[in-house]
């Protein structure tokens, strides 16, 4: 955790997310450490925001990397945050192209291994119902086109 910390400066998000945060009222959590949160979920394989909140109230590393010397939020702080906040923005996109350009340039990304998970998932597949979403394809391509250019392939 402490490597990552170093690696990626999160600050980046603030501007993100300013126009969905008021300055009127009580003060809310900080949006980097919703962010990171989820970044401690998807890194370590968590299945679930609960079970991520457990894994950060007794991991010394986690509430480290988080900057918590005291409480952590329940985990439906961060469920309400995505409902009220997140859930109709490209946020989650816009953190993943810069933390990914950030990992690519300082060489912590080779295109020359390639891990795949092969865990079986039961599908819950709905015929009937389905959403389509614009994903921005050129962000990997040239993210790979990048290292493959640093490394000279």
């Amino acid at each position: 955790m402490r490597k990552l910390d170093a690696t990626i400066d999160f600050s980046f998000i603030y501007p993100l997310v300013g126009d969905l945060y008021s300055t009127i009222g009580r003060p809310s959590i900080d949006p980097v450490v919703l962010i990171k949160m989820t970044f401690i979920q998807y890194t370590f394989g968590i299945h679930s925001m609960g079970q991520t909140i457990k894994e950060i109230e007794t991991n010394v590393a986690y509430r480290c990397f988080l900057g918590f010397h005291t409480g952590v939020p329940h985990f439906s702080t961060f469920g309400k945050n995505y409902v009220r906040r997140f859930a109709d923005t490209d946020l989650f996109e816009q953190i993943f192209n810069k933390v990914l350009n950030e990992v690519t340039n300082r060489g912590l990304l080779s295109p020359d291994h390639v891990f795949i998970d092969s865990t079986h998932v039961k599908a819950s597949a709905n015929k009937r119902k389905f959403e389509k979403k614009v994903v921005r394809k050129e962000t990997i391509e040239r993210v790979f086109a990048d290292a493959k250019e640093r490394h000279g392939m």
